[in-house]
């Protein structure tokens, strides 16, 4: 048994498929799931588990090169924002509509039970080497 990082058996499993460039999404409960990705729902309630929860986590198992937000995250969500900057950079800032459009490329989708608007990102792996 693992003693440590992500527990999720599917997504341990995901994670060790992912290569250099990948994409995987972290989102609300609201964002519209494309079909053919998969989606791995860990929702249980309202807020739960939250967002940066889940970013977190996920930061600690996955190396990250880059990251794209909606551009209306600014404004809309001053606080998750925030605190996505103080763990992350660079980011790139693309419409929600465009954010919708490039999550039918990512390799899963984390849904969580966020239920604050434009909490979504879409991680890029990078290379530990």
């Amino acid at each position: 048994m693992k003693k440590q990082g992500i527990l999720n058996r599917e997504l341990a499993g995901i994670f060790a498929r992912l290569g250099h460039t990948d994409k995987i999404v972290i989102a609300d409960c609201g964002l519209p799931i494309p079909d053919g990705v998969t989606c791995i729902d860990l929702a249980y309630k309202l807020g739960e588990p939250g967002f940066i929860a889940i970013l977190e986590v996920v930061l600690e198992d996955l190396k990250v090169e880059h990251s794209y937000l909606a551009e209306e995250i600014k404004t809309a969500n001053e606080t998750i924002h925030s605190s996505i900057l103080q763990k992350m950079e660079p980011v790139t800032y693309i419409s929600h509509e465009q954010f919708k459009k490039m999550s039918s490329e990512a390799k899963v989708i984390i849904r969580t039970g966020e239920i604050t608007p434009y909490a979504n990102i879409m991680l890029q792996s990078g290379v530990i080497f």
